[in-house]
């Protein structure tokens, strides 16, 4: 490999990592199994996210809550598919940049790559954020929430360094079992610790503010396809992707719906967000404890695809991808220092950056795990069969699908959005935001 910059987009039938003998660097290791592809998809996603959803069903009630989990884990599910159909359609998608490359030329790549970095970026802060709060709860608020925040940041970064998935896909198994453990340690302490008198729907009538911010729960609890083209470049065997992603959505779903539903029958409409929060303090300390690892390892890959896209975009095709090269680790290990720090100043910076997260999920999750997948099968079908009208005649009820994922995409956005900016202005009528660089 030589060490000249790469055109600016390499051609579609070629794999995004090479693989050779004497490389340093081996990316596609990941097999399928639970020991690698499919715990880092579950590592990413089943985290900070499931906190919220048990308050999500004190807002609509539990049987439209249990509904509209399970509808949008079947629904992740379909635009997987369709993400990952894509993929194997164009094996030089890394990430979703390059995915816009292939749908819309140059300007759509810049938009969807700058949305990825957001994104990532955005998704570090929050689990920065839960872990300084689980810290918190731990101390008993006996350090200042800024130190507690550099902590756990400087230990972020330390899991981000790794140049490969295969480097964190141990840490991913370890992240899994600790969620998991936190879940039924959280409702265990939920169900030993009823609360009096606590009130149950199984429907709630609510106005379409309320309805929508329940509903972004669930919307959001999915986010994490904007990582698949990543993960699925450093497989063996990119087709055994959709495996993965069945186990990934039938994990993630039940084990939401069972989580939320149990919270919520022994805490009430009085459940917080996150749930953890409305634990006894004993119970609520040893659920942050053990969840906190999986904060710590999910920033850390939200971090390391920060990382990783803006890397393989400098160096791509060239010998710092793949060898141990002075220049291409101070550039990696910078990469991973800016995504954390860049995270952290924003969460100790701005005092709305807990709402800014939603304003970003609803900009780029709403697409990213829903409506631009839509477009990937539009725009394959639309090549593969012969234009509108071979689409039309062959596939017509995916061709409906598909422009109703788009759709779907759009309305999550815009009403995301809204939600979002309405939740920032209530904050400030009612004197919820604090002050910059506070403890």
């Amino acid at each position: 490999m030589d060490d000249k910059q790469p055109a600016s987009q390499p051609k579609e039938d070629l794999e995004v990592f090479q693989e050779q003998p004497d490389h340093d660097f081996h990316y596609k290791t990941l097999s399928w199994q639970a020991s690698r592809g499919v715990i880092l998809m579950i590592a990413e996603i089943v985290s900070n996210g499931m906190l919220s959803l048990p308050s999500a069903l004190a807002v609509v009630g539990i049987v439209p809550g249990v509904l509209l989990i399970a509808f949008f884990g079947l629904f992740a599910l379909y635009t997987a598919k369709l993400l990952i159909d894509f993929k194997l359609n164009h094996p030089s998608v890394h990430n979703m940049g390059d995915a816009g490359y292939v749908l819309g030329g140059p300007v759509l790549r810049e938009i969807l790559s700058i949305g990825t970095l957001i994104f990532a970026i955005f998704g570090t802060g929050s689990e920065l954020l839960s872990g300084q709060q689980a810290l918190s709860t731990l101390s008993n608020n006996g350090l200042c929430t800024i130190y507690l925040l550099l902590i756990f940041s400087m230990a972020t970064l330390l899991v981000a360094l790794p140049r490969t998935l295969q480097g964190v896909s141990w840490l991913g198994l370890f992240s899994v079992s600790l969620i998991a453990v936190a879940g039924v340690v959280a409702m265990i302490g939920a169900g030993v610790n009823p609360v009096p008198g606590r009130a149950l729907d199984a429907t709630i009538s609510t106005n379409f503010y309320q309805a929508f911010l329940a509903i972004t729960n669930p919307v959001f609890a999915y986010a994490g396809h904007f990582m698949f083209f990543i993960l699925i470049s450093e497989m063996k065997r990119p087709e055994d992707a959709m495996k993965a992603a069945w186990c990934l959505q039938g994990f993630s779903t039940l084990f939401y719906v069972v989580f939320a539903v149990v919270i919520y029958v022994f805490i009430g409409n009085t459940v917080a967000s996150p749930a953890l929060l409305s634990l006894p303090p004993v119970w609520a300390k040893a659920s942050f404890a053990i969840a906190l690892g999986n904060f710590l390892i999910a920033g850390g890959l939200y971090s390391h695809t920060a990382a990783k896209i803006v890397f393989v975009r400098l160096f791509r095709d060239t010998r710092h991808i793949y060898s141990h090269t002075t220049l291409g680790w101070i550039v990696w290990v910078a990469l991973c220092f800016v995504a954390v720090a860049i995270a952290f100043i924003l969460a100790i910076a701005v005092p709305i950056f807990s709402y800014l997260i939603g304003i970003a999920a609803a900009l780029f999750a709403s697409w990213y795990t829903y409506g631009i997948a839509g477009f990937f099968w539009i725009h394959d079908a639309y090549h593969m069969e012969g234009g509108w009208k071979g689409i039309a005649r062959r596939h017509p009820v995916g061709l409906l699908i598909a422009v109703f994922t788009v759709l779907a995409g759009a309305f999550i956005c815009v009403a995301g959005t809204y939600v979002s900016i309405k939740l920032i202005v209530d904050a400030y009528r009612e004197g919820l935001v604090g002050k910059p660089f506070s403890c």
